[in-house]
């Protein structure tokens, strides 16, 4: 069969031998953290966190699964900010970031809009 003019191949995975593929909302068995013990797929507690939303009076049940995904959103939130930050110490010549470091990425970066004055 004869590709198309002007048509760009799609690459095709190929397994890896004796690798296994992660399901949805999962991460392949190498790809956490090393150490002992398995692979953790959120890095903050979930039972605190699971806490955290039932302290909330409006909230009567949390399923495991939003827990997951707050708890993850979270990381990925607190990942971001602090990368942003940490270029504003770089700016100082510092490798630890300090609260005008953030103070600066909220003022500069739209995304963070929402965090102005929080810090007051």
């Amino acid at each position: 069969m004869a590709a198309a003019a002007g048509a760009v191949p799609v690459p095709v995975p190929v397994p890896v031998a004796g690798a296994e593929a992660a399901g949805p909302g999962e991460e392949a068995a190498g790809a956490g953290p090393p150490g002992p013990g398995p692979a953790r797929l959120a890095r903050l507690p979930l039972a605190r966190v699971k806490a955290l939303v039932k302290a909330d009076p409006d909230v009567s049940l949390a399923s495991q699964e939003a827990v997951f995904v707050l708890a993850r959103a979270t990381e990925l939130f607190v990942e971001t900010i602090a990368k942003d930050a940490y270029v504003y110490a770089q700016q100082g010549k510092r490798k630890t970031l300090q609260r005008k470091d953030l103070d600066n990425a909220i003022e500069a970066i739209d995304e963070f809009a929402f965090l102005e004055g929080t810090l007051d």
